[in-house]
């Protein structure tokens, strides 16, 4: 299982410790040296543990040193405490309604409405389960059949509704409602308290502090997923909230302002200081570079809302030995929470299963940058290797792409890349079990010299 740095009980001058700067904590190790320990020993021993502690801190980006993380307008001290829970009816098979108590909403109380999958017990079955937020996207709700899929796979998952609706209508303590015409709606400093994403981000967090105090789920072994704008959340609730220990965003991004199917509308129809305030305090950029866990972008070439240029600025706000991308040739836009790369990269953060393959430090080789490579990590066979690449330009939505021949070379793959310029590329592998995973992308504007 992929854990984080932490202090031992073995005393740390008779530990010897190695890190990967290039993996990150995923690839250290320690091992424990016994033996006959002279005074002179045991200071420089200690010198030399402090140095190994502190340069892995440094070389892991570990927040506990130097600037922390923007929390934003979140109270993490009152969001960390579990809320008091109104359970529903008995649950059949793995799932339970119930509602949990939200922060207020122009100073009157709110409830969300969630679902709570649970395994079947059963002989053998731990006594606590890893655990899963489940964030749904724009115009979903809270979906039993997702918290049911998490359930059978060995979690306890909770899905909430983010729109003030409960089982089969509106709440009439809920909260704010998801229409873009109430997210983007024009405020002021003081209503910040009042917009939708303070709501959805607050009932996250909370949601994870109900997780976490159920006596069947370890606390240490927490995640979180979104679509959509519930990838949007993801984003911002990974930066914010330390306990999670992996997060998939799918589709949702920040640098909505610059290039997102809302700046030409939604963002534009608010009033210049209203939107200003708007990408301050709820654009995702803002956070998720806080975010100290492993991260599983996932997204299509052509999505309609979360456009490539703006992802890519998103995920590499996240240090590289944290971050895993996804991005396939026309993946579908919706509440599609089947993707096989969310479960296993999950799995292997939560339950210790073999990671997915990785691909780190794209770039240009080759005479005149003629090749694009990478650095391959991966613990089996592969399936597919290939260069996906476009020649076209304007919106990414309407880009046709490509694929051409990659060569595998242990631990590298690369790629000759086309003459035609301009050029955006990416490499991809698929293993054996159909995973999809892929480089970041390159852009390349003037011609082949």
């Amino acid at each position: 299982m992929a854990r984080r740095a932490s202090w031992s009980a073995t005393p740390i001058w008779r530990r010897r410790c190695s890190w990967s700067a290039e993996e990150g904590l995923l690839a250290g190790s320690c091992q424990i040296r016994w033996g006959k320990m002279t005074p002179r020993r045991i200071q420089v021993r200690f010198a030399l543990g402090l140095a190994l502690v502190f340069t892995a801190l440094l070389q892991t980006g570990c927040g506990h040193l130097g600037k922390p993380a923007a929390t934003g307008p979140w109270s993490l001290r009152e969001l960390s405490a579990a809320p008091p829970v109104q359970w529903g009816a008995a649950p059949t098979g793995r799932v339970q309604a119930l509602f949990y108590e939200g922060v207020p909403l122009d100073g009157k109380p709110t409830r969300v409405f969630a679902y709570l999958g649970r395994p079947q017990p059963g002989s053998g079955s731990p006594k606590r389960f890893p655990a899963m937020v489940l964030v749904h996207g724009g115009g979903g709700k809270a979906f039993a059949e997702w918290a049911d899929h998490w359930a059978k796979r060995g979690y306890v998952a909770l899905a909430m509704d983010l729109g003030g609706q409960g089982p089969s209508r509106r709440l009439p303590d809920g909260g704010p409602e998801q229409s873009d015409l109430v997210k983007f709606r024009n405020f002021e400093s003081a209503d910040v308290p009042n917009m939708w994403t303070y709501h959805a981000i607050a009932a996250v967090l909370r949601g994870h502090s109900l997780l976490r105090s159920l006596p069947d789920v370890d606390p240490n072994r927490t995640g979180i997923t979104g679509i959509s704008w519930g990838g949007y959340l993801t984003c911002i609730a990974a930066g914010v909230d330390s306990r999670f220990m992996v997060a998939v965003p799918v589709y949702g991004c920040g640098y909505l302002g610059d290039n997102s199917v809302w700046k030409d509308t939604s963002l534009k129809a608010m009033t210049p200081e209203a939107r200003e305030r708007w990408l301050h305090w709820f654009d995702p950029s803002r956070y998720v570079g806080g975010a100290r866990m492993p991260m599983l972008f996932v997204n299509g070439t052509t999505d309609f809302a979360y456009p490539l240029d703006s992802y890519l600025r998103t995920y590499r706000l996240v240090p590289e030995q944290w971050r895993q991308v996804s991005v396939a040739i026309n993946r579908p836009h919706g509440h599609i929470w089947t993707f096989p790369e969310v479960d296993a990269f999950v799995d292997t953060a939560l339950m210790g299963k073999p990671p997915l393959p990785r691909l780190l430090h794209t770039s240009l080789v080759g005479e005149n940058e003629s090749q694009l490579r990478a650095v391959l990590r991966r613990t089996g066979p592969l399936r597919e290797v290939q260069l996906c690449y476009t020649t076209d330009t304007g919106p990414w939505q309407q880009r046709t792409w490509r694929t051409a021949p990659a060569q595998l070379g242990g631990d590298w793959l690369r790629a000759e890349l086309p003459k035609e310029r301009p050029l955006v590329a990416f490499l991809a592998v698929k293993d054996a079990a159909g995973n999809h995973v892929s480089s970041e992308h390159v852009s390349l504007a003037g011609p082949l010299k």
